[in-house]
């Protein structure tokens, strides 16, 4: 029987939602707001005046080849960082799922990495591959492998690629080892008997049943590696060399501040804002189809 709590007038009520709206007004809705404002205007350098020009910032984002460029560029760094950080942290949370000796060590040391802040992040896989102090990369230079992330693209985005990943394998992990803790045991045990071991239950009786965790997990690493990856980014490389890592959040902030190009920047806001948009729109219908099912 479900219990509710019936409240005798509407002020305690209000009084309860009232922080969380005010923090979704002030630090959401606000932000949103002035950003679709600024994306349909045009401000000089100094922001003493003021156009409005409708469209004009998203036709030029479109023709811009940088811009397209830069697009393609952060949806492959967002699967790369995707596959790395779910894989790993999936691959982890099998073998912690078993009855290991201090697995409960095991499983604290696994979760600490996600308290760490992105530029911190960034600065202890500087200290691993920067191409003149990185322990790393002189074995690397060792090997006779010529490493350079600061002159070479294509080692600045792999080095990108793994800092960002690392930072969220951790957060995978807790939820990984929660939906395999949540299967029934009667399940796993009727498979074995079964002849279904190994790979073969993992493959057709577990991962199957992890599927809503894996979805939910896919939408919240793809926001996470669009957005929350520019501290790490920043730190390591400031989009460089060139504009090899240079990904949507980043050039958002380089026109912007940079650049001072508020309504381009506005703009990109608006267009990435968007996408998360559809992603949680997406991540809603396919839990919703799940629950009916």
């Amino acid at each position: 029987m479900e219990r509710r709590t019936i409240f005798g007038g509407w002020a305690l009520p209000a009084a309860f939602v009232l922080p969380q709206l005010l923090l979704t007004i002030f630090f959401f809705i606000w932000p949103a707001g002035q950003a679709i404002y600024g994306s349909l205007t045009r401000q000089d350098a100094f922001g003493l005046k003021t156009q409005f020009i409708g469209l004009e910032n998203f036709e030029d984002l479109l023709t811009d080849p940088l811009y397209v460029e830069s697009m393609g560029r952060t949806v492959a760094f967002c699967v790369a960082v995707t596959l790395i950080s779910m894989g790993v942290a999936l691959l982890l949370a099998v073998f912690a799922d078993r009855e290991i000796k201090g697995r409960g060590i095991y499983r604290t040391l696994l979760i600490w990495p996600y308290a760490v802040a992105p530029a911190v992040a960034a600065i202890l896989w500087i200290l691993l591959l920067h191409p003149q102090i990185g322990m790393i990369s002189h074995g690397l230079k060792a090997l006779g492998i010529a490493w350079d992330y600061k002159i070479n693209g294509t080692q600045a985005m792999i080095v990108v690629v793994l800092a960002s990943a690392w930072k969220q394998v951790s957060y995978n992990f807790i939820f990984f080892l929660a939906g395999l803790q949540s299967i029934p045991r009667s399940v796993i045990e009727a498979a074995r008997m079964d002849g279904a071991r190994g790979w073969r239950r993992f493959r057709t009786i577990l991962f199957p049943l992890l599927a809503p965790t894996t979805f939910f997990l896919l939408v919240v690493n793809l926001v996470y590696s669009a957005f929350d990856t520019f501290g790490t980014i920043q730190a390591m490389t400031q989009g460089g060399p060139g504009k090899s890592t240079e990904t949507l959040v980043v050039k958002v902030y380089r026109d912007g501040v940079v650049n001072l190009d508020l309504g381009g920047s506005s703009a990109q806001s608006v267009v990435l804002m968007l996408g998360i948009v559809m992603l949680t729109v997406m991540q809603f219908r396919f839990l919703g189809k799940r629950d009916k099912t």
